[in-house]
């Protein structure tokens, strides 16, 4: 690909990609996949619980729920909104009511999300309800955003014949199922992708800007500065500024902002990496995790196997031993797919995409999860949207781009149905 000979779009390039076209197509992938997730997650927790099941969902849910938070309005609000508001959710609704306390698990989630939810909820009265809401608004405002930006970004690379099956590739990944619920994997996302656009037309503020969003947004934003900065050699190598550069440092500018406010709001500027241990996340060497989770792997399917329930990973309390098993066999399958697509984008993309990847990919294959190492994979996946452009070029080029979908889909109403009926998915 003659990458750097077109690093500069045209004039002409630019104004369609401004067209309504982009809105369009985002649109029409957008509303019927969060539509869709939404009336399987409200009719599975009418169906399958948790509440009267005796199950696990219902014991996750006493131990893990904070109904004031993820169930303020009462009545059909609560029917219509809580079956979303699970998992990390509740921890990104505390930091939104409540802020970072002391010593609190909180400090691992990054303020952004939860501070623009608490701005959006203040507009409509600043009650736990309106929190609730804005911040459903706010993941969803920021998936169609990315789309929108995904689309142009897809355009200007590969051609807009590819961008509508990377669009729905991306919006039916099973991960994508975090994109509508009170998690900050769209606004990361919409960063992410805004970084990449700016950089590409030549907006290195804009591309700074998106750089300090990621990096405020999650712990592993502050490495887009890397992707970005190969980008700005090509650019610069094309005749671009030199100076431009300059707006890259915004990156660890928002790493090093919450940084500072929990060295003096707490004392311990690197607090969000200290209470990892609170999920028994830890450094376990680069890439270790991928390992630790082929072994997890290959328990799991002794286990299966062998119908011992003698649980190996977590305890009898965390749920059935064979569902374990199942789930790290599933992380691994995911773990394949991530290697293959890394090296997908990494030969078939520009070079600044698979660096993306590659990057990105490194924080939770180093950062294992003790009781399952490949712990969020999908989620983390969902969010590496060069992935999808590759995904749309093989699909494309084999006619597989419907079948991929349609499998993709079925995976996505899989998390649903689980992360609906607070049983852990990813």
């Amino acid at each position: 690909m003659a990458y750097e000979a077109n690093f500069r779009p045209t004039a002409g390039a630019l104004v369609a990609l401004r067209g309504s076209k982009a809105l369009r197509v985002a649109w029409g992938v957008f509303w019927p996949t969060r539509l869709a997730v939404f009336l399987v997650a409200f009719f599975a927790a009418l169906s399958l619980g948790p509440p009267g099941q005796g199950g696990l969902g219902e014991r996750n849910a006493a131990r893990f729920d904070e109904p004031a938070l993820t169930a303020p309005i009462g009545g059909f609000g609560e029917l219509a909104l809580s079956p979303l508001a699970r998992w990390d959710s509740v921890w990104y609704l505390r930091v939104a009511d409540a802020g970072y306390p002391d010593g609190g698990a909180e400090a691992a989630f990054f303020p952004l999300y939860p501070a623009l939810a608490r701005g959006l909820g203040e507009l409509g009265g600043g009650s736990r309800g309106a929190v609730l809401v804005a911040a459903y608004l706010l993941s969803l405002a920021a998936l169609l955003g990315a789309l929108v930006l995904f689309h142009r970004l897809v355009t200007l690379e590969l051609g807009r014949r590819l961008a509508n099956p990377a669009l729905l590739l991306l919006a039916l990944f099973p991960g994508a199922l975090y994109f509508g619920v009170p998690y900050s994997e769209s606004l990361f996302l919409l960063a992410s992708i805004g970084a990449f656009y700016a950089a590409r037309t030549g907006r290195w503020a804009w591309a700074g800007a998106c750089l300090a969003a990621a990096a405020a947004t999650r712990s592993a934003g502050v490495l887009l500065v890397v992707p970005i900065a190969v980008l700005f050699v090509q650019g610069v190598r094309a005749g671009g500024r030199r100076a431009d550069g300059a707006w890259l440092l915004l990156g660890p500018a928002g790493l090093g902002a919450y940084a500072l406010y929990l060295g003096l709001a707490q004392g311990d500027a690197f607090a969000f990496a200290s209470v990892q241990d609170f999920w028994h996340r830890d450094f376990a060497g680069p890439l270790v995790g991928a390992w630790d989770g082929l072994v997890a792997a290959v328990d799991g399917a002794r286990q299966l196997l062998s119908g011992s329930r003698d649980p190996v990973y977590f305890t009898r309390a965390a749920g059935d031993p064979f569902r374990i098993a199942g789930m790290n066999l599933m992380l691994f399958g995911f773990l394949l797919f991530g290697v293959v697509a890394c090296w997908g984008t990494l030969r078939r993309l520009p070079p600044a995409y698979g660096t993306w990847v590659a990057v990105a990919l490194l924080v939770p294959l180093s950062f294992p999860v003790g009781p399952q190492p490949l712990m969020s994979l999908p989620r983390f996946l969902a969010v590496l949207f060069p992935i999808f452009m590759w995904l749309a070029l093989v699909c494309d080029e084999r006619g597989w781009t419907e079948p991929t979908a349609a499998l993709s889909a079925m995976g996505l109403g899989l998390f649903t149905v689980q992360f609906a009926t607070w049983h852990w998915i990813a």
